[in-house]
């Protein structure tokens, strides 16, 4: 029998999102920052000389492949145009990351996290933050010393290189990185959906006009439309399995013993512990991508010299070629795995089953329940990598110099998803609003 939740869930139509005021402001609030977002990714940082660095975004390949392409995808075009908000919220990303890895391995973090409530979290986000500043300082210096230095043949990408640029520079990006993380906070507290997580979302769905529109006129050049139809029957295909596997959980059956409170019997009730198919999400293809990238594009920044061992590094770690296929996979894998045990820990859960009287049926309460679980978690972590490496490769494979990956096919569908549910929630607690408000009525008029 369905609960009242799911009841009110299948009750739900456009009269019901009509009525509901308070979600319907959230929804305007959130769309009203990404456009701010999306001004921003268009205004140019002062100082450079846009026509000299459009051509040297061009020469390093910025338009199809390496580190620059992806960065470029993520943030909505503001590296090709070199906007404001070029660094975007990967300082944030990256530092949320690391502050996650030492949590589990510091134990003075570990114990904030775990024992600190309320403040502790809001201490850990608060390093987060700080953290987020020191990184993003030191890329927007590396942009500033890029630009302010002149290249082979003399020419800076600033219009007056110097020290007065540098700073300007720098402050400039960590002022609109932060400003943007300020406006991804804002809308997960009085928005829709997590801020951060939508602004790499309009980011890359920014990109999807583009890549469509380039597709339609390569076919149309060609006169064929074979390839056209078999890319458009392959993306429905791969969001349709992004879908499926991102929703797909294994359930372990937990249960509670029967106690006596008084003169009656309470407990024995039964519940669920969800495993997700893919506990690491979307971190492993992009820590995989941007470690295999970075020497790559570095490289190619001074390949020209004729540097023969550089060239060879270009040419074996360039997207699409085989040693970087293998690696990519291999480290898709590795980090699925490293991640999951960052942020699963199957004794932790273990742990709590026991202190509120749960055990798995057949299993022993304790260490047998933790390996378990670690049991059941490691095999799902493989399947969940070999889906990942499934979906990232195929379209490499395909298009090696495609902007749209399957990195963001699985940023795209997992914030959908994520998104989509929240507005489900807001919709079912107006409609528990509804039924209360009338329940009282009823009550005052008897």
């Amino acid at each position: 029998m369905a609960s009242a939740a799911e009841q009110l869930a299948a009750n739900m139509n456009f009269s019901s999102f009509a009525k509901a005021k308070e979600l319907q402001q959230r929804i305007l609030f959130t769309i009203g920052i990404l456009i701010v977002y999306r001004i921003g990714t268009f205004v140019p940082i002062p100082g450079i000389n846009p026509a000299e660095y459009a051509r040297v975004f061009d020469s390093l390949g910025g338009q199809g492949q390496g580190i620059l392409s992806m960065f470029n995808m993520l943030g909505g075009g503001a590296v090709e145009r070199m906007a404001i908000f070029v660094l975007n919220v990967m300082p944030y990303i990256s530092a949320s990351i690391i502050m996650q890895l030492m949590s589990a391995t510091i134990p003075s973090l570990e114990k904030l996290k775990k024992e600190g409530g309320e403040q502790g979290r809001q201490q850990i986000n608060q390093y987060t933050r700080y953290l987020t500043v020191f990184l993003a300082t030191g890329q927007a210096f590396a942009i500033a010393i890029g630009m302010n230095t002149p290249n082979a043949e003399g020419v800076a990408l600033a219009l007056n290189p110097g020290p007065f640029f540098l700073a300007s520079t720098v402050i400039t990006l960590v002022g609109a990185t932060m400003l943007l993380l300020w406006l991804g906070e804002q809308i997960t507290a009085r928005g829709v959906g997590n801020g951060v997580s939508l602004i790499i979302f309009a980011g890359i769905i920014s990109a999807v006009p583009g890549v469509i529109g380039g597709a339609l006129s390569q076919a149309s050049s060609t006169g064929d439309g074979t390839v056209l139809l078999v890319g458009t029957v392959l993306i429905i295909i791969g969001l349709l399995l992004v879908v499926f596997m991102e929703r797909s959980q294994r359930r372990l059956l937990v249960q509670y013993p029967k106690r006596q409170q008084g003169n009656r019997m309470v407990g024995g009730d039964t519940s669920f512990l969800p495993l997700k198919l893919n506990t690491a999400g979307v971190i492993p293809p992009i820590f995989a991508s941007s470690l295999l990238l970075l020497p790559a594009t570095a490289a190619s920044f001074q390949a020209q010299s004729g540097a023969g061992w550089l060239q060879t590094v270009v040419a074996y770690l360039g997207p699409g070629a085989p040693l970087f296929m293998v690696l990519y996979a291999a480290m898709i894998i590795f980090f699925c795995f490293f991640y999951t045990s960052v942020v699963f820990n199957p004794e932790d859960t273990a742990e709590n089953l026991r202190k509120y009287g749960g055990f798995l049926p057949g299993i022993r309460p304790g260490k047998r329940t933790a390996e378990y679980i670690d049991y059941v978690l490691s095999r799902l972590t493989l399947i969940g990598a070999l889906y990942l490496v499934l979906i990232c490769m195929v379209p490499m494979l395909l298009n090696p110099q495609t902007a749209l990956g399957g990195t963001s096919l699985l940023i795209v569908v997992s914030v959908t998803l994520d998104t989509v549910s929240q507005i489900q929630s807001h919709l079912l607690a107006h409609q528990y609003e509804g039924l209360i408000k009338k329940s009282k009525l009823r009550g005052r008029k008897r």
